[in-house]
């Protein structure tokens, strides 16, 4: 199973060099399924054009515009496969049989019914399909799986065909420390585990799709992230093992789109934050760090505190004003938030981590406005300007530049 992202096929060059991979590996005795994304910013143009055209583009014809970008990538790479002597076919995601919700714009899988991927097999062609889409399973319309889609499309057939791995190539080499464009002496990951993965790639790390690598936890696929522009290994995303490397912290990761609203006056009541939620899920809104201070006399008002991508702060706002009045008396929002996490599977068990982050963060100055933790991860959210120092400051003081990291059994 090989997936191809825009990048990988941004021009003809690309696309032609996308093919002989593919080729190659057939030429190998390998059957190959490969998953395409749409060419470079093909995506944002088509985004572009429905916005000259459409305040509020409809979400069922936005499928339909955005859908087109996967399908030209994956036609122009089969005629390149063609011309190189080998049967290729190129198919939708519905032809793929990528079954999805009713949601249009942020589709969920539900099934794959890769008969028709099978049967192409067999027949000795290389299939392409089209990643980021496929077909709603009761109205039978064109659904899309929101941004990175086509990592999820790639691992859900990867399971669908019992396929032993999934590659995933892309830009950049792998899995990194750090964001090597912050971080330039960053350093390449060789095995990440699913867990760590998953809270890496919620907490801004852009390699893998989030939904990409819980669909591989979840079916046992293991990814291997790589350079569409290089031979050599890249990272390994798999189930943790007892061989596998347990460093303390494993990346600093970063995200810049947060916003954050506050909502004053909140009744300390039971049933009150469900309203709040209730509205947001409604209106497809993820919501990230929750914060709740109660209130300090009885019979007073709680605040609740949330952060949401900054892409949703206006549908978020407008899902929550029915509710003004009645479960909360005023809303602020802050946009230029964002978000710096260390990730570490050695933290499970390491006391510590969390009060060295927050003296990292004081030493240079910033505050810290919001805090959420897992068993192997911290994540602080802050001002958007401070986060390059934040991320810079805490991977040097975790020493995830050489191999000299701290591991799990090693004092600070």
């Amino acid at each position: 199973m090989m997936k191809f992202g825009g990048t990988s096929v941004a021009d003809a060059d690309r696309i032609k060099r996308a093919a002989r991979r593919i080729v190659d590996r057939r030429a190998e005795g390998h059957s190959v399924v490969a998953v395409l994304s749409a060419r470079g910013k093909t995506t944002d143009q088509l985004i572009e054009m429905a916005q000259e055209v459409s305040a509020t583009p409809d979400p069922r014809e936005m499928d339909m515009l955005l859908s087109s970008g996967e399908r030209i990538s994956c036609a122009l790479c089969a005629m390149v496969i063609n011309d190189l002597g080998h049967r290729a076919v190129s198919l939708t995601g519905s032809q793929a049989g990528i079954v999805t919700d009713e949601s249009h714009t942020k589709a969920l899988i539900i099934d794959v019914r890769a008969d028709r991927i099978k049967s192409a097999l067999d027949e000795g062609h290389i299939v392409l399909v089209a990643g980021f889409q496929g077909v709603s399973q009761t109205a039978k319309n064109v659904t899309t799986l929101g941004r990175g889609g086509s990592d999820t499309s790639a691992v859900a057939v990867a399971a669908a065909l019992g396929a032993d791995v999934c590659e995933i190539y892309t830009d950049v080499a792998g899995v990194y420390s750090a964001d090597p464009r912050i971080v330039p002496d960053a350093r390449k990951l060789d095995y990440v585990s699913f867990d760590e993965m998953l809270e890496m790639a919620a907490s801004g790390a852009g390699v893998l799709q989030l939904r990409s690598v819980e669909y591989a936890r979840n079916h046992d696929v293991a990814i291997h992230c790589r350079s569409s522009f290089s031979d050599e290994p890249g990272t390994i995303v798999q189930a943790e093992g007892d061989a596998m490397e347990k460093p303390l912290i494993t990346a600093v990761t970063h995200t810049t789109d947060e916003a954050r609203l506050a909502l004053v006056g909140v009744p300390d009541a039971p049933g009150a934050a469900a309203k709040i939620f209730d509205a947001l899920a409604g209106a497809n809104v993820n919501v990230d760090m929750i914060v709740q201070n109660e209130p300090v006399n009885a019979g007073g008002k709680a605040e609740i505190s949330f952060t949401v991508p900054r892409d949703d702060l206006r549908v978020a706002r407008e899902a929550l004003q029915p509710l003004a009045g009645e479960s909360f008396s005023e809303i602020t929002t802050h946009e230029a938030m964002g978000k710096v996490s260390i990730v570490g599977a050695g933290m499970r068990s390491h006391p510590g981590v969390a009060a060295k982050v927050f003296h990292v963060l004081a030493e240079q100055g910033v505050n810290i406005d919001m805090i959420s933790t897992s068993p192997i991860k911290i994540s602080c959210v802050i001002e958007m300007d401070r986060v390059p120092d934040a991320v810079q400051a805490l991977h040097s003081a975790f020493e995830l530049s050489g191999e000299d990291t701290i591991r799990a059994e090693d004092p600070f």
